[in-house]
């Protein structure tokens, strides 16, 4: 348990995601300034630093932090904890931790350095408690490449942004060094995109095999919704109706089907589906066209040659790991052998652009157990590789089922984002895209590779957000880029809620791009 202690509520938000970065397995609980709490420690208040220091940062503690931000009083016994202190003066920050003081000149006023001042004097003083180095530096809650992206615009130099980035995040140089190639290589990717005439269409599967232990994502059992799914494809069809009439007059640049798991619809209901696009929509501007196959337990060749027949280019299987013991435990009902079989039928109906999806951090992984997972991918030799670091988030089961999954180790590092960079690039790929979400396991990012031609547009433009993309389908939400703001419009999650409310789901995007 780390507990966090304010004298002000300023930045909160920063605090927590840096404090979670250098703790990632321990709880945090936090007390602003009005939440009285009394501490056992010699049955004295530490309202200051010198009171910290004087007795000391292990003590027992009384008061929990709630979702709701209330305080809940615990016995002195109950809970074991290492206080933050974060004390906020007039033209200064002190920040105390298991000994260890740094203070630092600040001017509030100026929210944005404020914030950087802040978050380098909190990193100094967990670094030195910890001796870790976070290779993000105090990067949390930030895209990493908007950074280089935006100063390249402004005419920086490559050694100028990675000084800033240096100096001013404390990012490491192996880091640095990544987030401008990809930034170099989106620009070229994106030149031939057209965002104000264009726009993007992603279409929502929300229906799986079986739901993995850390998904977080809007997904239902495909067992019991088969004997619906024609009514859940009206609703849809309805919606692709809508956009193609609406949006005639744009250029369709990428299709994404996402979801859930695309191909857990059958061959006719994805053969129904994708002959409304291929008639409904103008496809002379469509530069790629992905379906994600992403469950290996869900593809059969008639569904591959279905979508071969409608033209999709892009494919995803997915096998997340290539250890079995793993695939078992996260609640896939797929082997090994299983991908493998899957991918070759893929290459043998002719699919050229093939992406595969490997999560890092999966419970009781090892460093050995992703080499190995790497060693078996290169053997595939795939057009794309996304490597993703786990991120818990609230609506996983990992999370949600505590007593349960609670003993399982979950471990990212540095040295294994190497060893899936290095395996990468012998395979020809090249980082294009790269983005990071709270909660990742070791605070480290996600990272996708391909081959020359190979790039998935579509990940770029959700990234970058320079494109609008009309959403479909359950759960999902579109993304109207104007020249002056990005606003949306949701759909709303729970499919039965979606069906019987279709028109509805329509007039949010009438109003929000303001159709009549």
């Amino acid at each position: 348990m780390i507990h966090i202690e304010l004298t002000k509520d300023y930045f909160e938000y920063d605090i927590r995601g840096l404090v979670m970065a250098f703790f990632p397995q321990e709880e945090i609980s936090l007390t602003k300034p009005g939440q009285e709490g009394k501490k056992k420690q010699q049955k004295k208040e530490c309202s200051n630093v010198e009171d910290l220091k004087k007795f000391g940062n292990n003590h027992k503690e009384n008061q929990l932090l709630n979702k709701n931000n209330e305080t809940n009083h615990l016995e002195d016994n109950e809970l074991e904890t290492n206080t933050l202190f974060i004390d906020y003066k007039e033209k200064e920050v002190v920040i105390t931790y298991s000994g260890i003081t740094v203070a630092k000149d600040i001017h509030y006023e100026n929210t944005k350095e404020a914030k950087i001042i802040l978050k380098k004097a909190l990193y100094d003083v967990l670094q030195k408690a910890t001796k870790k180095e976070l290779p993000w530096g105090t990067l949390t809650g930030i895209r990493p490449t908007k950074i280089p992206m935006a100063l390249l615009e402004e005419g920086k130099t490559e050694e100028e942004i990675a000084s800033y980035m240096k100096e001013t995040y404390y990012c490491s140089h192996r880091k640095i060094k990544m987030s401008l190639e990809i930034v170099k290589r989106e620009q070229e990717l994106l030149q031939k995109i057209d965002y104000k005439n264009g726009y993007s269409l992603y279409i929502g599967i929300p229906f799986c095999p079986t739901t993995c232990v850390y998904c977080s994502f809007t997904s239902y059992p495909i067992g019991k919704w088969e004997k619906r799914m024609d009514e859940y494809l009206q609703a849809l069809l309805k919606e692709i109706e809508f956009t193609a009439n609406y949006f005639k007059d744009k250029k369709l640049n990428t299709i994404y089907f996402g979801g859930g798991t695309p191909t857990t619809l059958s061959p006719e209901h994805l053969d129904v589906l994708l002959n409304k696009v291929f008639t409904s929509f103008d496809l002379s501007h469509l530069q790629e066209f992905t379906v994600e196959a992403g469950r290996p337990d869900s593809v059969t060749k008639e569904k591959l040659e279905v979508l071969k027949k409608y033209g999709v280019d892009r494919i995803s299987i997915n096998p997340q790991t290539m250890k079995e013991e793993t695939l078992t435990l996260i609640g896939r009902r797929h082997t090994v052998e299983d991908v493998k079989r899957v991918y070759q039928m893929a290459r043998e109906l002719g699919f050229d652009n093939i992406n595969m999806d490997l999560i890092v951090g999966l419970p009781n992984e090892t460093l050995e157990d992703v080499t190995n997972t790497m060693k078996e991918i290169f053997k595939l030799k795939p057009d794309n590789l996304t490597i993703h670091s786990l991120a818990i988030k609230r609506a996983a089961r990992l999370n949600m089922y505590k007593e349960k999954y609670g003993e399982l180790k979950l471990e990212n590092s540095d040295e294994t984002m190497n060893v899936t960079e290095e395996y990468a690039r012998k395979m020809g790929l090249t980082p294009y895209y790269l983005y990071r979400q709270k909660n990742m396991s070791g605070n480290m990012e996600n990272v996708g590779y391909a081959a020359e031609g190979k790039a998935g547009l579509y990940n770029i433009l959700i990234m970058e957000e320079k494109q609008t993309i009309v959403a479909l389908g359950a759960g999902s939400s579109t993304k109207a880029v104007f020249e002056d703001r990005i606003e949306r419009a949701e759909s709303v999650k729970d499919v039965e809620t979606y069906i019987a409310n279709i028109d509805e789901m329509i007039e949010r995007k009438k109003r929000l791009f303001g159709f009549k």
